[in-house]
């Protein structure tokens, strides 16, 4: 299997790699969250209005998802089809971050959109030649997991400083330097110095194309590849499941348990298990293969959060236990599916002649924001047919059972059917070093 092995060796190059994963978690997480309750209560704009603007930079975005993915796979060999594409979009993510973080306080809904949406694309044309590099760095089937738990270890201290950062500072004005404005800064410094470290540093995978193929041909042979159906299918139901307790943190947090001062400790708390379970998600894949040890996770997650269906006021610390528990778990989903991606990126360049990682990718990102939306649409109506207020309203019981529900037990059932479709996946060591043995024997 030489033919196929990468010359990546080294901790430090991992870790080399795995440096931009951090402020860019740093710009997705404000993104979604922050800016919005930013622009409306502290600049002023109308809620609504801004709620509107949102949902058309994160429609655009969808839509540049295809289009960033095959300009990914399409760029240049000459300039670095992985890293060179990935350095392009360092300026604009960085300056639109930057811009949106910290505007002025006369800004109006066009400042917003603007900004919004080039931070969006941005992030976007950061994100895709950025996993689909890594997907082509290391291509043995433990190095992947080890890799891609580099990349999300860095993201999750990325977004444990996007949580902590603004809200110490303050959000409270405009005027001056606010916490908002500091993770613009810094996702201006520090996206450039991460992204040159990673490219001077880590090299530009070997590009196993021997064909090219249309737009079209690539969306037949993705249809056509039955492990990335099976897994893009897992990840989307996993996805959804993820997606609702999300979606209802705040409010069980404040209305179900009566703590909402501790609604951020209860983040950080889960955020820093999921550092913690990123090496313990690595060391089961070695042990059980990544999908049996993904799949253990998905069924663990199931029994641990479906007890806090049965908290009430003032269950803090059983809570606390929760949030430890699921968020080392976190770890395997962060970890894991990235690196089974890649292996069924193999199973299309086997069959098509082109190795087109940027692309998978692309469809991968299109199921997670398919996923949130999903979630949103389908649990907001029924906590409204509930009587469920988010007003600060005292709640009637019916609603909070209903909200305790929807956030411990409605995500069961699409994990545990993820879980089903996983176990027995097709692909594993062995399976691998067959399908990248027909690559090889390919461009003979």
């Amino acid at each position: 299997m030489t033919g196929m092995k990468q010359p990546l060796h080294t901790r430090w190059q991992y870790a080399a790699y795995a440096l931009p994963a951090l402020p860019l978690a740093g710009l997705a997480l404000p993104l979604y969250i922050i800016v919005p309750t930013f622009y409306a209560d502290v600049i002023g704009l109308p809620l609504a209005s801004v709620g509107m603007a949102l949902l058309a930079i994160r429609i655009l975005d969808a839509i540049t998802d295809p289009l960033f993915g095959w300009s990914a796979d399409s760029f240049s060999k000459r300039i670095g089809r992985r890293k060179g594409f990935f350095l392009l979009s360092i300026p604009v993510t960085a300056l639109s971050g930057f811009m949106l973080f910290w505007p002025p306080m006369d800004a109006g809904l066009a400042y917003l959109g603007l900004w919004g949406a080039l931070a969006s694309i941005g992030y976007t044309w950061s994100v895709l030649p950025y996993t689909a590099w890594g997907a082509e760095l290391v291509t043995d089937y433990t190095g992947r997991a080890r890799l891609s738990a580099w990349r999300e270890a860095a993201t999750l201290v990325g977004t444990l400083l996007a949580i902590s950062l603004p809200f110490t500072i303050g959000l409270q004005r405009a005027d001056g330097f606010h916490g908002l404005a500091a993770m613009g800064l810094l996702l201006l410094v520090a996206l450039p110095l991460c992204a040159m470290v990673a490219t001077v540093t880590v090299p530009e995978p070997k590009d196993h194309s021997t064909t090219g193929v249309s737009l079209l041909q690539s969306l037949r042979f993705l249809a056509r590849n039955g492990p990335f159906v099976r897994l893009i299918s897992a990840f989307f139901l996993n996805g959804f499941a993820n997606a609702i307790p999300a979606t209802l943190f705040l409010y069980f947090v404040s209305d179900r348990l009566g703590v909402p001062d501790m609604r951020g400790p209860f983040l950080f708390l889960y955020f820093l298990s999921a550092i913690a379970g990123v090496p313990l998600a690595l060391k089961a894949a070695e042990r059980f293969g990544k999908h049996r040890a993904w799949c253990g996770s998905l069924v663990t997650g199931c029994a641990i959060f479906a007890l806090s269906g049965f908290l009430g006021p003032g269950d803090v610390i059983a809570f606390g236990v929760i949030c430890v528990l699921t968020g080392l778990l976190l770890g395997f989903d962060l970890a894991l599916p990235p690196s089974i991606q890649a292996d069924v990126i193999d199973v299309d360049t086997a069959t098509s002649g082109a190795q087109r990682s940027g692309f998978y990718f692309a469809a991968w990102s299109l199921a997670t924001k398919l996923a949130l939306a999903l979630a949103v649409g389908a649990v907001f109506p029924i906590l409204d047919y509930a009587g469920y207020q988010t007003s600060g309203t005292v709640n009637a019981p019916s609603a909070l059972t209903v909200l305790g529900i929807l956030y411990a037990w409605m995500p069961i059932i699409p994990k545990l059917a993820a879980a089903a479709l996983i176990w027995n996946f097709p692909i594993g060591k062995a399976e691998l070093a067959t399908i990248q043995q027909r690559i090889v024997l390919s461009q003979r």
